[in-house]
């Protein structure tokens, strides 16, 4: 999954980025609100995470101009700890409010819970026959045997598994395994679909010419 990252402090939004990644997301980070959300007119992310405290317009003024064009899950970041605040962000269209100081694994559980919500899922377990994903836990098995993946290859094979039997183009899978500045080799997608099949089973991944990739469930 691609997140979008607003948080002007350089310490933390470093570290948030590096967790993330950690954790298997693609992370675009900025400092100002503007250039988010030019990012958002023009890429496809999955999750907003907006810190309120920004240099250049008052975060509640980012939320504001985001819900004019775009439905994108939202959490606002922040040290704003008066009850107001939170009603006010919320009232606003944030989907979620997390208080700093906070914990990683909280964060990390926000964000599928927010992810699942916007699918219509309730369960972090994707279970498609012999596939299974456990979001929370990376672990994915196949045919009951747990797949060491790289942090790509999962985040590929669970963009699929989302989103089973359609075809989901090239460009797209770029825009969620490569952030902005990040080098994109023109075979990188078709590698990683290589490294799956291998590790999983060649017929799940059809490439259908010229459009992209779906995982077909009649394999499952």
């Amino acid at each position: 999954m691609r997140l979008l990252l607003i948080e002007d402090d350089p310490l933390l939004g470093d570290g948030i980025k590096t967790a993330l990644e950690r954790e298997g997301y693609t992370v675009d980070w900025f400092t100002q609100g503007r250039e988010a959300l030019s990012a958002v007119c023009n890429e496809a992310f999955t999750v907003m995470i907006l810190d309120l405290g920004l240099p250049d317009m008052d975060g509640m003024q980012v939320l504001h101009q985001l819900r004019k064009q775009s439905a994108l899950p939202l959490l606002i970041l922040t040290a704003r700890d008066a009850i107001e605040e939170r009603v006010r962000g919320l009232d606003a269209g944030a989907d979620d409010y997390v208080l700093k100081p906070f914990d990683l694994k909280e964060l990390l559980a926000r964000l599928r819970v927010l992810t699942r919500r916007a699918e219509g899922r309730a369960s972090q377990v994707i279970s498609l026959g012999a596939l299974t994903i456990d979001e929370a836990q990376h672990c994915v098995r196949w045919r009951g045997q747990e797949v060491k993946l790289g942090r790509r290859e999962y985040a590929l094979l669970l963009e699929l598994a989302r989103h089973p039997d359609k075809v989901l183009s090239r460009p797209r899978l770029e825009n969620l395994l490569y952030g902005w500045g990040e080098e994109v080799e023109s075979n990188a997608v078709e590698v990683h679909i290589h490294h799956l099949r291998k590790k999983l089973e060649k017929r799940l991944i059809v490439n259908v010419r010229g459009i992209g990739y779906r995982l077909d469930s009649q394999v499952l």
